[in-house]
């Protein structure tokens, strides 16, 4: 039986990806800060279902987290923790973005270095690093910070991606990059969409038809993908000056 661990399992995007590798017959592991969702989700799931409560935003249970798998054979990890912040870099508050900088990178990385190594001496694996359409474009005014975070994901993704490529690897890695979506993201990053979302579903299956391609950055969307090819025909000054204004509108 083939095992997948998901962070951020308890909602929204990692939650719908738990939900479909169950029901593909996959073993999970599922982290979260929630016990009683972890909890929740292992009695509706089954036996073939491990949980394990982390804080990723402390680098040292990133570590413990790594130490816990160390005996198990992962075959895919979905690298999907993260959350964001919105609003004038002057008056956003420093405690909750250096948290997401910690969550969004700093574990994110510690995780895909950890699981990648392990990958390596097995042979094989895929890993999916999930980042944002924000990490696409050259910066989000009013969403500095995240958009930043997003943008170490994808240029991360794409450097590793090429080395094992070169290197004739069997490990395949990719990072998702979805426009909006209608999970709890909203909430926990004090915004409103300005643009309508996709469902979890819809970017879950999109994301696994560009796992199956061995896409190296996943699109979800024909809108999306003509979004992100558009903005290379607009000036650089231009198209940040439009990405601020949207993020104006996303602010409660």
């Amino acid at each position: 039986m083939k095992t997948v661990f998901i962070t951020g399992a308890t909602s929204g995007i990692g939650q719908e990806f738990a939900r479909v590798y169950a029901k593909i017959g996959y073993r999970l592991i599922l982290t979260g800060r929630r016990t009683d969702r972890l909890e929740a989700m292992r009695t509706k799931i089954g036996e073939n279902c491990k949980v394990i409560t982390t804080d990723l935003s402390d680098e040292s249970q990133c570590k413990k987290l790594l130490e816990s798998i160390s005996e198990e054979h992962i075959d895919v990890f979905i690298n999907n923790a993260g959350f964001g912040t919105a609003g004038s870099f002057l008056e956003t508050d420093l405690k909750k973005e250096i948290s997401m900088i910690k969550v969004n990178d700093i574990a994110m990385h510690i995780l895909f270095k950890g699981v990648l190594r392990k990958m390596k001496a097995q042979g094989t694996g895929t890993i999916l690093n999930v980042a944002s359409s924000a990490g696409l474009l050259p910066a989000g005014p009013y969403m500095a910070t995240y958009y930043a975070s997003k943008a170490y994901v994808v240029s991360l993704t794409k450097a590793v991606a090429r080395e094992l490529k070169e290197q004739g690897s069997g490990v395949y890695v990719c990072c998702l990059c979805p426009g909006p979506v209608d999970t709890e993201f909203n909430s926990k990053s004090d915004v409103m969409f300005a643009l309508k979302g996709i469902s979890a579903k819809q970017c879950v299956k999109e994301c696994l038809t560009g796992m199956k391609k061995r896409q190296t950055v996943i699109i979800p969307t024909l809108g999306m993908k003509l979004a992100i090819a558009f903005q290379h025909f607009i000036p650089e000054s231009l198209l940040i000056m439009i990405t601020g204004r949207q993020q104006k509108k996303k602010r409660r």
